[in-house]
């Protein structure tokens, strides 16, 4: 077994490493349709720290790790030592020696990757403030199966809020090629330090204010809640910016007619994105959810090295 194989961030990926999870991903999804038994996880366990609440992505990691034959060790922080000041470091060597890799889900990037440093485990990022790697890489898949493999040749839309999502589509830009033009609101624009650093590694960014531009001719929009977790006090005054950047039919009609729709999910209808589009032929939210169980297995047998 491979030992500290971690993933924090779209950039720990190389893109032939980014394609070989897809793939795998999209196989696996296959042998689950055709009900074929496959469980090289027996006698691993999956550790999922959690300081965030979580419906897809707690239940696709558990029921991964269930279907590739293992167990999972939920942990949420409240209930740990973490609360009466454990440091980090005493928290992750005392993990490793009981799980076998290791699913958070926090805050502060700065934590996982501390957790990354101590751990003899792996350790995956299932979401920071900053960062969301694994979903980008079950939304990418889902893009894959709709528009096959030839990503580089696509223009993606990227509407709203530029926030940890953002984030996670610039770095991967950078790694598979594809034009990623990002509309947000003055003030609410990507960390200037992650647009610089996507760019350095080849990332093909177009910055705007204006959502009609970054939507037009697109062949992938797609768009995320106003307000993360922890930013429920700003949800309102938040409503009032991003309200022209909401996603609906007449935005939509300036992206290509075969363009396809992602959202991660959770949605507020009406607000960032419309009933009719969420509904609409041009959704493919509910395939992008479910691609969340299948790259999360590829994930994990990456990062224990079972395959």
């Amino acid at each position: 077994m491979r030992k500290n194989r971690h993933y924090l961030r779209v950039l720990d990926l190389s893109a032939s490493e980014i394609t070989m999870l897809i793939a795998r991903a999209i196989e696996l999804k296959s042998m689950r349709k055709n009900t074929v038994e496959y469980i090289p996880a027996r006698g691993r366990v999956l550790g999922m720290l959690f300081e965030k609440p979580s419906t897809r992505t707690r239940v696709s990691f558990e029921a991964a790790m269930y279907q590739l034959g293992g167990n999972v060790c939920f942990l949420a922080s409240r209930d740990l030592q973490l609360q009466r000041g454990e440091p980090l470091k005493d928290t992750a060597r005392v993990l490793s020696r009981y799980v076998d890799v290791l699913a958070v889900r926090t805050f502060s990037q700065d934590i996982v990757d501390e957790l990354a440093v101590w751990s003899s485990i792996p350790v995956i990022n299932a979401l920071t403030d900053s960062q969301h790697p694994c979903q980008i890489l079950s939304d990418i898949m889902t893009v894959i199966e709709m528009k096959g493999n030839e990503v580089e040749k696509l223009k993606i839309a990227w509407i709203g809020d530029g926030n940890n999502m953002a984030n996670s589509w610039m770095e991967l830009s950078a790694r598979l090629g594809f034009e990623l033009h990002l509309a947000c609101p003055e003030g609410y624009m990507p960390d200037p330090a992650v647009v610089d650093e996507a760019r350095a590694h080849g990332a093909r960014l177009a910055l705007t204010t204006d959502p009609g531009q970054a939507v037009d001719a697109a062949d992938v929009v797609n768009t995320d809640v106003w307000a993360s977790m922890g930013q429920e006090a700003e949800a309102e005054a938040r409503k009032k910016v991003f309200q022209p950047y909401q996603l609906n039919s007449v935005l939509l009609g300036l992206a290509k007619n075969d363009a396809i729709v992602l959202h991660c999910l959770p949605a507020h209808r009406d607000e960032e994105i419309t009933e009719d589009v969420l509904e609409g032929a041009q959704s493919v939210v509910w395939h992008q959810a479910e691609n969340k169980l299948h790259i999360h297995k590829a994930i994990l047998e990456w990062a224990m090295g079972l395959v």
